[in-house]
């Protein structure tokens, strides 16, 4: 039996909210998870700069998380100055957990159906698990035909059920029904610029900080 797999969550949280928060409660129950890390991106190729500096982008996560013993901040993407690829991460991660620990790259449904444009895409399945949450009754069985005939060969082989992730240290992909909350960084960042309330989107900590450091405001 191998040690509990270790969730690995990226992107920019540009804030983070309870969006985030609550699909990270929700995996690491449903997939059986010892850890999660919560890495914000750096310079992210696949999508515009974020809107505010990588150290407050870190700051709000570590605020958001403090109270959750198994959500850990990993900000080593904000830290390099190139481009961040999740493969080199995703190899930088093995290099430090080693081979027998599996390692779980947690997504959505929609960000999985995109994953073939991603760099080095296929070499993602030898370093870590894939586990894509998905709003209850879209599965990604149904959608999955609209995907590019490579990523749906790879789908139907590593399909796995959520108890197998700690069985091996990568290669899977398994589906978790997880409700999901309406609640989007843009709309968070258009709400403060309209000076309107952001309570309840996101937690006390972070609204705080935002209005303390005067982010997302009109300029």
């Amino acid at each position: 039996m191998s040690d509990k797999p270790i969730g690995i969550l990226g992107g920019t949280f540009d804030p983070i909210h309870y969006g985030h928060l609550r699909l990270a409660e929700e995996m690491l129950e449903l997939a059986g998870l010892q850890q999660i890390r919560f890495i914000p991106a750096g310079t992210p190729p696949h999508r515009c700069a974020p809107q505010v500096a990588a150290q407050h982008r870190s700051a709000m996560v570590q605020l958001a998380i403090a109270d959750q013993p198994a959500f850990v901040l990993d900000d080593r993407e904000v830290k390099r100055a190139t481009p961040c690829y999740t493969v080199d991460t995703l190899r930088e991660l093995r290099a430090e957990y080693g081979a027998a620990q599996p390692l779980c790259l947690l997504m959505g449904g929609d960000a999985f159906l995109q994953l073939h444009t991603w760099h080095e895409w296929e070499q993602l399945f030898e370093l870590a698990h894939i586990v894509v949450g998905y709003r209850p009754g879209f599965t990604l069985e149904e959608r999955i035909h609209s995907a590019t005939g490579e990523l749906r060969r790879h789908y139907q082989r590593r399909l796995c059920a959520a108890d197998a992730l700690s069985q091996q240290p990568c290669g899977g992909i398994a589906e978790l029904a997880i409700p999901k909350l309406e609640i989007s960084a843009t709309q968070i960042r258009s709400r403060v610029a309209e000076n309107r309330t952001i309570r309840y989107l996101l937690p006390d900590a972070v609204a705080n900080y935002i209005h303390q450091h005067h982010l997302y405001a009109p300029c």
